[in-house]
């Protein structure tokens, strides 16, 4: 008589740590959960705790950073929009990553031929695609299109044992056939090194490079130190004025 309720409390003692993980980091829609593995999705809700949780990086409103001195971004997380100040030159692309809709500035007034605004735009996206990528990739693990597989144990190349996940994209993105490699620490669940392959079928990486220095911003953590590459004027706000995504004047976020 006891017997098919003891089988149905072992099987719900057993589901309940996956229902929880559900629950408090959901997939993206489109995230591949055929093909992706229990272990490495449980990884990636481990990284997402460490780095303050879902909650904390869906409350999370305006990042900016600088990317390798080449860029700044300035992106609203809730709307899409984004500003990109090209550091090189007087270039500003402002635009809304949803709608791919944008403004540009370039060699002293605003772009007004629409095939130019186009490219420029499209430009635009493809450097926040990129560059955010760079910065937050650990929030992203089950994002739309990512199919993730755990690899086992591998120590970085300082030694420091991690567990391998592996990252590849279905039909995303601006460059659907690379695949990364991700070390998440034993220790800390933080993403602390990856490596980049332009092609699924690559075996050599184009890179690999260390995530180091964490630092709590809002409630969140973020790195910005990828080796010799590094991501400078990490900041997080709460609020920003509307006119930082409608004037091609580059505002002065020390004042917020």
């Amino acid at each position: 008589m006891n017997k098919p309720y003891g089988i149905l409390f072992a099987l719900l003692l057993t589901a309940s740590p996956l229902l929880a993980q559900k629950s408090d980091n959901p997939a993206a829609p489109g995230f591949d959960v055929a093909g992706s593995d229990a272990r490495a999705v449980q990884i990636a809700d481990e990284v997402m705790r460490a780095m303050g949780g879902r909650k904390a990086w869906d409350k999370t409103h305006f990042i900016s950073w600088n990317f390798f001195g080449n860029r700044r971004l300035i992106w609203d997380k809730w709307s899409g929009n984004v500003r990109v100040d090209n550091l090189k030159n007087d270039q500003t692309v402002i635009l809304n990553v949803n709608t791919d809709k944008g403004r540009v500035f370039r060699n002293g007034k605003e772009e007004t031929n629409p095939d130019s605004v186009a490219k420029y735009v499209k430009a635009g996206k493809g450097a926040w695609i990129n560059d955010s990528y760079w910065l937050v990739m650990p929030y992203k693990l089950k994002d739309s299109g990512v199919t993730l597989k755990h690899l086992g144990e591998e120590n970085t190349t300082d030694n420091k044992p991690a567990d391998l996940l592996q990252l590849t994209f279905k039909s995303v993105g601006n460059t659907p056939d690379n695949k990364y490699k991700v070390w998440v620490d034993k220790s800390s669940r933080l993403v602390s090194q990856w490596a980049y392959y332009p092609k699924f079928s690559d075996e050599k990486p184009g890179f690999t490079l260390p995530w180091t220095d964490y630092q709590p911003h809002g409630e969140i953590k973020l790195s910005g130190k990828r080796g010799p590459r590094e991501l400078t004027d990490i900041r997080v706000f709460t609020g920003l004025p509307g006119e930082v995504f409608t004037s091609f004047d580059r505002p002065d976020l020390n004042r917020y």
